[in-house]
């Protein structure tokens, strides 16, 4: 049978899978932190990667379990303990600690971020957030956390902060930014850019001003006719650049877009469309990813929020699918058009070996086939496999939403987390390898390597 989701947007939903970089390993003193007890459990593995559990039942407990990346085994280690509902991950950029966030909108909620020291594997530190989070950024030499919390409450203004956690000290200090949802910092860590639900401008964030008496901490670039419900940005090395992802008709605006701006004269230098060419072009953008100078873009076209894009070239049930464009960012022009995949709201991207690019959305329309299921029934979800290198698309007989893809680096192996169940894939045949692991039990959501 068909099941068409709803892949209309309430609000933003992350784009750029956020990066997260966070914390060594100690004592949290922040109000409303704690210092668990935690004993040391090590693996002894070299080659870790840890997944998340978001369940508890019966002797099944929620929390992030560890895996030997190398051979695709579960390790002999208890899970650790990170939350009622632990679900998103992030490893920092010394690749130290691992930030845990747990809290999915049910009763057993706890808006709780845990960080795991990695080598001891264990928690060190927890803090109550005063809001659910999708976004975490930290500066690049890991001492200070900057969290998106859109419906914090703020005294006199419409609720929204970016909450501000030093790892020597706890929370220090918090920007309003109404609506705030996601995060992107520059690689000087001295700019971050903040993009809220239903608006076209970018809320610039200075770090070093955030909690002085009297100091500029944030200040809107855009607007209308610059920015169409922006998302995400990457920066080019001299942090002079930024390329700013426009949602559009996705996210309740009007056009996918590229725009390539100026942060020192805050002025728009080029834009580009991420559409197909032609009378009736199809435009999307909800999660995009840029390797050397290539950004690649994906979301589904939308009109007045009905999905619009034809399942060209394919052969399914589908009525409507999503659309991959590739896009050459020196000279903000679109290479490749049209590149059909699944439909849903996109909100995972990772590249693999061999030129794989995996794409990951949720809410798409899925194809379940009856039980017993018929030869050759076709079964899709929400998973895309684009070659880079070759053009074609591969669409895996696999149900349910994506919710953490993870290239294992020294391998031409990707793991994906699709419906709860972990998959892993070769990226020589762009299909699942024989070899899965089969006593993981559990609702899993995110995988993550730590070491590499």
């Amino acid at each position: 049978m068909i099941i068409p989701h709803d892949v209309g947007v309430p609000g933003l939903k992350r784009v750029l899978i956020v990066f997260v970089a966070l914390l060594p390993a100690s004592v949290w003193l922040s109000c409303g932190g704690s210092s668990p007890s935690s004993s040391a459990q090590t693996s002894g593995l070299k080659d870790r990667a840890f997944i998340s559990n978001s369940v508890s039942a019966g002797t099944l407990a929620a929390g992030v379990y560890i895996l030997n990346a190398a051979t695709d085994v579960v390790a002999s280690a208890s899970p650790i303990s990170v939350g009622n509902t632990p679900e998103m991950m992030v490893v920092t950029p010394n690749r130290a600690e691992t930030l845990v966030f747990s809290g999915n909108g049910t009763q057993s909620s706890d808006n709780q971020l845990t960080i795991i020291n990695n080598a001891g594997e264990s928690a060190t530190a927890h803090e109550t957030l005063q809001g659910p989070t999708q976004s975490i950024v930290v500066s690049p030499d890991s001492s200070i956390a900057y969290v998106a919390i859109p419906t914090a409450a703020v005294v006199g203004s419409s609720p929204g902060i970016v909450q501000v956690i030093s790892i020597n000290g706890g929370s220090i200090g918090q920007a309003e930014v109404p609506g705030v949802r996601y995060l992107a910092i520059n690689n000087s860590g001295d700019r971050i850019l903040g993009f809220s639900d239903n608006s076209d401008s970018v809320a610039v964030i200075t770090p070093s001003q955030i909690g002085i008496p009297n100091g500029v901490a944030v200040t809107p670039i855009g607007g209308p006719g610059i920015f169409d419900h922006p998302i995400a940005a990457f920066f080019s090395p001299d942090d002079t650049t930024a390329y700013i992802v426009s949602c559009g008709a996705e996210c309740g605006g009007t056009q996918a877009s590229v725009q390539q701006f100026n942060l020192v004269t805050n002025t728009l230098v080029a834009s580009v469309p991420a559409c197909t060419p032609g009378p009736n072009p199809q435009c999307a953008g909800s999660i995009s990813l840029v390797n050397n100078s290539t950004m690649y873009l994906a979301g589904t076209p939308m009109a007045a929020g009905v999905p619009t894009q034809a399942c060209t070239g394919e052969t399914t049930a589908a009525a409507t699918c999503g659309l991959l464009t590739v896009i050459d960012l020196p000279s903000m022009t679109v290479t490749k058009s049209g590149i059909v995949i699944t439909d849903g709201y996109h909100d995972r991207m990772a590249l693999g070996a061999n030129g794989q690019l995996f794409v990951g959305a949720r809410t798409c329309t899925e194809i379940i086939p009856p039980v017993p299921t018929p030869t050759g029934a076709e079964v899709r979800g929400c998973l895309s496999i684009y070659n880079t290198q070759t053009g074609a698309v591969v669409i895996p007989p696999a149900n349910g939403d994506v919710t953490g893809i993870q290239p294992i680096a020294k391998r031409a192996v990707v793991y994906v987390v699709q419906g709860g169940s972990l998959g892993i894939y070769d990226t020589t045949t762009a299909a699942l390898q024989t070899l899965q692991i089969t006593n993981l039990v559990g609702e899993f959501f995110d995988v993550k390597t730590v070491d590499f």
